[in-house]
């Protein structure tokens, strides 16, 4: 039997429990049924280890079951960055680690073969040479060091301290502690903290998606192809099926949800050519691809659209291209001017008419009017007629109303 172990290889194993844990939460043992008994204790001890004080379990007739809980605006970082922090190693890894730095402290180039000669005449230790220049070349490729030509040779020198810097420049440190709990990519801001032995001690985000940081992996590529306008292949499971789809497109936008947090990756599909939107956290692989001839062609062509856009979908369930809407509204001019000026602030460039005392109609045009109706509803009280090209939207909300009626007895 293998023995258990707090430290991962593979972070995208990991990244699926935890997000079950703490986006959907609330699953007994059993409920875990693409994984083994085993793999699912494994993943729960290793969940308790990094996150113990948040990890909450409750009873329920079907059996125990654990979820995350996590209150964003009174924490000083992001807890679920300590699972980045959990990558395995070998005894000889973190010890060249260490030789390796602590050898290049000295200000001056070192070949691969110089660097492993120092070792063993410095710290008594051998290593191979390939191995050694392996580990500097990763290192490279991270920042941590650089290399240099020097005729035939390749030297590797130690890059600078960031700590030299932040002792010239020390409103950096404000920067970081702000951009670690409110920015993508956080962990960097975090791991910069980390290593000066600074902490947050002076902001706090209120409403804070800590669960984002588990999908800066695959945003990484995903950003990294859009700079370079390539092609990119993604892995997708679905979060309600479980199955897995491969899709070939070009990504284009981030679109992030105001209300919910969620991200969604704007891509075009070479297959269907039209424009889609996948859930961030359903991807579970990237694969950047070559670069596509007509890529600032597909922006432009986005940016026309996004007039139509109220979420993030591009087709309706109808035949139409798109859906006109029309909101009458009751709104009292005397107190309530409040009302017209949320329907300028969030109603997304809709035009708005005052066709009577007290009366307006907001009128707009998207690609599905589904996606309206929790926005609609929030104008429940005031809605004198809802007027549009789908009848199911109309159907969908005169039927919600009734339902609503009936429950209070009107």
């Amino acid at each position: 039997m293998s023995e258990f172990k707090e430290l991962i290889k593979s972070f995208p194993k990991t990244r699926e429990y935890v997000r079950d844990f703490f986006v959907y939460g609330f699953k007994t043992r059993d409920e875990f049924k693409e994984k083994s008994a085993r793999t699912y204790d494994n993943e729960r001890r290793r969940l308790e280890s990094w996150l113990g004080e948040f990890v909450q379990q409750d009873y329920t007739d079907k059996g125990k079951n654990i979820s995350l809980a996590i209150d964003s605006n009174l924490l000083d970082t992001n807890p679920l960055y300590r699972v980045w922090k959990t990558k395995s190693f070998t005894d000889n890894d973190i010890l060249l680690h260490f030789y390796i730095m602590d050898y290049l402290s000295y200000d001056e180039g070192f070949t691969a073969e110089e660097l492993t000669d120092g070792i063993l005449n410095t710290y008594d230790v051998a290593f191979d040479v390939q191995t050694v220049r392996r580990k500097c070349n990763a290192y490279a490729k991270e920042g941590l060091l650089r290399k240099e030509k020097s005729e035939k040779d390749l030297l590797y020198f130690k890059e600078s301290d960031f700590a030299d810097v932040a002792a010239k420049y020390p409103m950096l440190i404000a920067a970081l502690k702000h951009y670690q709990i409110s920015a993508p990519f956080g962990i960097i801001g975090n791991t910069i903290l980390d290593n000066l032995s600074a902490q947050n001690d002076t902001f706090r985000v209120k409403h804070s998606f800590f669960a984002h940081t588990l999908e800066d992996e695959v945003l990484l590529v995903i950003l990294e192809a859009m700079q370079k306008k390539r092609y990119i292949r993604t892995m997708i499971r679905g979060s309600k099926s479980g199955q897995e789809s491969k899709m070939m497109g070009v990504p284009l936008q981030i679109f992030t949800s105001t209300r919910t947090g969620r991200r969604f990756l704007c891509m075009y599909l070479t297959t269907t050519r039209h424009f889609t939107c996948l859930r961030l956290d359903a991807i579970k692989e990237v694969i950047m691809l070559e670069v596509s001839e007509n890529y600032d062609e597909l922006r432009e062509s986005l940016h026309r659209n996004h007039r139509y856009l109220w979420g993030v979908t591009f087709q309706n369930s109808g035949n139409t291209h798109t859906e006109k809407i029309k909101l009458t509204l009751h709104i009292r001019e005397s107190s309530e001017m409040h009302i017209v000026e949320r329907l300028e602030r969030e109603g997304k460039g809709g035009r708005i008419t005052k066709i009577a005392p007290d009366t307006y109609t907001f009128e707009t045009e998207v690609f599905d009017s589904g996606e309206m109706l929790p926005w609609i509803r929030t104008f429940t009280g005031r809605i004198l007629k809802l007027e549009c090209d789908s009848t199911r939207l109309e159907k969908t909300y005169y039927h919600d109303m009734e339902k609503m009626f009936a429950m209070y007895d009107i």
